[in-house]
């Protein structure tokens, strides 16, 4: 492959995103997953139930942002042997256009980032199911993604009401804690997650199904956890006040909610179900990792030499970026010799806290400091051929902060072609707008919803 400027890298960028995102499709991971087989067999991954008479009902509760499009799989690999289910998935995407449901499913557009009435009425009906389904012994499959925490709620204090719950979650996704701390003060609060829907039914088979927008091996905290029992999880108000105490929250929360987390310093524990071999099974379909080996896949195949820093996730988005770029440098450098374009990959999410009213999100603040970055290099360097560089900075589930768009890209020549048109970088960081900074150059991304939701994915090639 012959590479001749940024022209090509940006749309090989764009075409390695999109061959990683065609196969993080939440639909397909179900189908991959569940099946029945000749002799009325249900297989889901390790487990198997036979679905012959007398028959098994089965119900399924789907929250996040790949409710849909799991549900609608689920359903068709199970036909005539689904009994009935409960949806809460974006506005957008409850269902989305493209996904087939039947009557047999209850929908809730579920809130997000922050709950709504809907996401209390899906944690009214989920409950409703659960208590039909364990009087009856049934099979309970669990399918949850990523965004699910807002998606579904109801407090524990009856005393918090949704506006308190709306706000707290708007304090708690601004304030710069990272995915884990937000989720401790959530299920401190929460009736739902912690593994408060799995304890709806304790005599009731449970399996849970998991599009993962975590760090692997912490699929716990996908929508925080809904069908985790108890037991995984520390002492949840303990937990909850230190990290309101660590980001000086206590004067941010609602009060109801602060007292709250006090009053559940030491969560009680639910009863055990009546039978200790009740079957309670978690398996994670999709994650990050996945949409990065992707990504390098598809990178590979068009002569790129790759390298993944796996270990270029949870820092501070300024911090990431330098690193980012740095790295990309340097490979670029230790690989100038064979004549081959490079490219970085890293996935998962920088902390990125809001500092103002503007329009963006961290995929396209992580594009705007790695366009300074690169900016940097190149009115630095004393080379005549510096490297020629691209930046992707997209989140999988096609959502970016409070824009419309997925995320951005940048370039070695985006600062330069800001200044010709009177943008000033660094007075749109400071407002939180790095998507209005985008936009008016025709570089941000815009995908829609997904239908998925395994983190974000970032891309840097250089030649």
């Amino acid at each position: 492959m012959l590479l001749t400027g940024v022209p090509d890298l940006r749309r090989d960028a764009r075409a390695i995103f999109d061959e990683a995102l065609s196969r993080v499709d939440a639909g397909a991971a179900v189908r991959r997953s569940v099946r029945v087989d000749a002799s009325s067999r249900l297989h889901i991954v390790d487990a198997q139930f036979d679905l012959s008479a007398p028959p098994t009902p089965i119900y399924s509760i789907a929250v996040g942002k790949a409710a849909s499009a799991m549900a609608s799989a689920l359903e068709t690999i199970l036909d005539s042997h689904f009994t009935a289910g409960i949806i809460s998935a974006p506005t957008s995407e409850a269902p989305a256009s493209h996904v087939k449901l039947s009557e047999r499913w209850r929908v809730f557009a579920g809130g997000h980032p922050v709950p709504n009435d809907a996401s209390l009425a899906a944690a009214r009906a989920a409950f409703d199911l659960l208590r039909v389904a364990d009087d009856v012994s049934a099979l309970i499959i669990f399918l949850v993604s990523g965004g699910g925490s807002a998606m579904m709620e109801w407090p524990r204090d009856s005393n918090i009401t949704l506006e308190e719950l709306r706000e707290a979650n708007r304090v708690l996704v601004t304030c710069g804690a990272d995915i884990a701390e937000v989720n401790t003060v959530r299920r401190a609060i929460s009736a739902v997650k912690g593994g408060g829907l799995a304890v709806g039914a304790p005599r009731a088979a449970q399996i849970t199904l998991i599009i993962s927008d975590t760090n692997r091996n912490d699929e716990a905290n996908v929508a925080s956890g809904p069908t985790f029992p108890p037991e995984t999880w520390p002492a949840a108000g303990s937990e909850a006040a230190t990290v309101i105490e660590r980001y000086g929250l206590t004067a941010r929360l609602p009060a109801s909610v602060v007292r709250a987390v006090a009053m559940n310093a030491h969560r009680p524990t639910p009863a055990v179900p009546s039978s200790s071999q009740t079957l309670r099974r978690r398996h994670v379909l999709l994650d990050n990792d996945d949409a990065v080996e992707f990504a390098a896949e598809a990178a590979r195949q068009r002569g790129f030499i790759v390298e993944v820093a796996h270990d270029l996730v949870g820092q501070s988005v300024d911090e990431g970026a330098r690193a980012m770029v740095s790295r990309l440098i340097e490979l670029r450098r230790r690989n100038s010799a064979a004549g081959r374009a490079v490219c970085l990959i890293s996935g998962g999410e920088f902390a990125c806290p809001v500092r103002g009213p503007g329009t963006g999100g961290r995929n396209a603040e992580t594009a705007l400091r790695c366009a300074l970055e690169l900016d940097a290099h190149v009115r630095n360097s004393v080379e005549v051929d510096y490297p020629r560089a691209v930046a992707l900075c997209v989140g999988t589930d096609g959502i970016d902060g409070n824009s419309p768009a997925d995320g951005a890209l940048a370039d070695d020549l985006t600062l330069a072609r800001a200044r010709a048109q009177g943008l000033e970088a660094p007075a749109f960081l400071a407002s939180s707008d790095a998507y209005t900074f985008f936009n008016q150059l025709g570089d941000a991304l815009v995908t829609g919803p997904t239908g998925t939701n395994v983190r974000d994915l970032r891309i840097l090639l250089a030649e």
